[in-house]
């Protein structure tokens, strides 16, 4: 079996099961491996795991202190399920709202948003599931503008000579997402194509190994053990050799062509239009009255997870441990599977900021935002109100300094964003595997933070062990909570400062560079993979805060 095929079925592999637990996972953390649990919270001097120091920053800083303010952190994402027992006592409510009875009681524009909103949904209770990428919807768009410019292969093309001034930025993104939409359009094709040709193969070997042994069903030491000189028999055994070697199977194959079809007719479908659901206008920033008050949503896995890693409770015996007890999350549904629109990130955000968010978390990111300036807006509006955003890096393992991951910190005027922190994956050992390889980095990344094999909730009472920096980025929104609750007199540009500046420095570790095609074969120093060359640190930063809360108001150097 040729190599590249085999890494193509491993990736696919990983995807499938990792997948599949995500559907299902499980009802007690007992039934997942104890070693990932709270690993997160460990401290890396005294433990020697490389952790955020959540428990000892308890431990040993405020056992004899009590929080001075509950803070409430916003979770942007798919949904939250806000009747998970790990999230008891632990979600926001709109206390001025009757809940259910169909009246704005508050007059904030949403009709019963008793723990938040659902930005993709309706008033029928109809809720956007599946979504195309951003770049899809940005080419189907341009193929109606530009339908009479031809050819359209590359932004080198005379045609673009054809295009007003003022349109030829927004043609040449046009050719570079056509492009790419090709590009990935085949890439699925084809691996579809080869999966279905390797379950032939597999099918054919299986059922000469099923007449030579005489048997319907065997196993991996029945093969070892066959020897033959007919040599029909001899490649039958070798490929099945080589499937158990890299763990394949016939679900495997199955799980991964039923994926692969589903991005093709999902992520990638032209003529799919789930925004009919919502009925509002995606590029008018003024055309609010839309969405419902299911903030769990028919799929809100991920956002779960993140709220788990936030606050799931210290104090119940059950479960995970999350990093702040005083804390409320409010829950804003706006990612669906696929990529999630500005507009309603921008809306998600300013509601947020109106409805008393100190913290904003946001697990979920793209690689273009065609209404930038409705999230620069939102987040200047939510710098003018002293909230806090926290982003994810990315998952793509590229440099976001060449490959931007947005909403990012740059404005489209050319400014900068003060009051949001931006965050990569790190993982348990300070070794060569230290930065995912998942991990997008850069100088625009600020730090890193716990986001490998990171456990936490999953709806319907049930845990889960994923990776991502959408599970580092609730991290560090946690310390944040927690770091503010103790010292609310912060403000939002003082509390990023001290977390930043009192991140734990691995200024001599060398590590494989983060990259999802490699996964490990380029070392870099640690240190050049973020602003800060370090990872989120809770403990150093409430002694950081203590120390700045002093008459002097000085922070010093780290």
């Amino acid at each position: 079996m040729k190599k590249n095929l085999l890494k193509i079925l491993s990736i696919a592999f990983i995807f499938f099961i990792s997948s599949k637990i995500q559907a299902q996972g499980y009802t007690t953390v007992d039934s997942l491996n104890k070693t990932y649990l709270n690993w997160y919270n460990l401290d890396p001097e005294i433990d020697k795991i490389q952790g955020a120091s959540v428990d000892r920053a308890y431990k040993e800083l405020l056992k004899d202190k009590s929080p001075k303010k509950k803070i409430v952190v916003a979770v942007i994402d798919g949904g939250v399920d806000t009747a998970h027992v790990d999230l008891k006592g632990k979600i926001w409510t709109n206390k001025d709202e009757i809940p259910n009875n169909g009246v704005d009681d508050d007059n904030n524009g949403y009709v019963d948003d008793v723990y938040g909103w659902n930005f993709i949904g309706n008033a029928k209770g109809e809720n956007i599931t599946g979504e195309n990428l951003e770049y899809v919807r940005i080419v189907k768009k341009g193929n109606l503008i530009y339908k009479n410019i031809k050819p359209v292969v590359s932004i080198a093309e005379p045609s673009i000579n054809e295009i007003p001034a003022s349109q030829q930025n927004d043609y040449k993104t046009y050719l570079i997402c056509k492009t790419k939409y090709n590009q990935e359009l085949e890439k699925y094709r084809s691996e579809i194509k080869k999966m279905e040709a390797l379950k032939e193969k597999l099918n054919a070997a299986e059922s000469k190994i099923k007449v030579l042994l005489g048997k319907n069903t065997f196993t991996q030491q029945d093969v070892n053990n066959i020897s033959s000189k007919n040599n029909d028999i001899k490649q039958a055994k070798d490929f099945l050799l080589s499937i158990y070697k890299e763990g394949l199977s016939r679900d495997i194959l199955n799980g991964t062509i039923k994926y692969d079809s589903t991005y093709l007719g999902k992520f990638l479908n032209l003529e799919l239009n789930p925004r009919k659901i919502v009925g509002d206008k995606p590029e008018d920033i003024t055309d609010i009255k839309y969405g419902n008050n299911n903030v769990k949503g028919p799929d809100s896995g991920h956002g779960t997870l993140v709220a788990g890693i936030i606050t799931a409770n210290r104090d119940n015996n059950i479960g995970i441990n999350g990093i702040v007890e005083n804390v409320e999350i409010m829950a804003l549904r706006v990612v669906p599977d696929g990529d999630e629109r500005d507009k309603d990130v921008a809306l998600a955000i300013r509601y947020a900021v109106d409805n008393g968010a100190n913290i904003i978390n946001m697990s979920f990111g793209k690689a273009f935002s065609p209404q930038k300036k409705f999230v620069d807006d939102a987040v200047k509006y939510a710098e003018e109100h002293n909230v806090l955003l926290v982003h994810t890096a990315g998952n793509d393992g590229v440099n976001n300094d060449s490959f931007p991951h947005f909403p990012n910190m740059k404005f489209i005027d050319g400014s900068f964003s003060k009051n949001k922190i931006t965050v990569g994956a790190s993982s348990r050992n300070p070794d060569k595997n230290f930065a995912a390889y998942f991990s997008n980095y850069g100088q625009c990344v600020d730090l890193f933070a716990p986001g490998v094999k990171i456990m936490s909730l999953l709806p319907e009472n049930r845990y889960h062990i994923a990776n991502g920096t959408s599970f580092s980025c609730p991290v560090v929104s946690g310390i944040a909570a927690l770091v503010w609750s103790y010292y609310p007199e912060l403000t939002a540009v003082q509390l990023k400062e001290i977390i930043l500046k009192s991140a734990t420095p691995h200024s001599k570790l060398k590590v494989y560079c983060p990259n999802k095609k490699t996964q490990g074969k380029k070392k870099i120093k640690f240190s050049k993979l973020c602003k800060t060359g370090g990872t989120v640190n809770a403990y150093k930063a409430i002694i950081m805060a203590e120390k700045f809360s002093e008459p002097a108001r000085r922070l010093p150097d780290r």
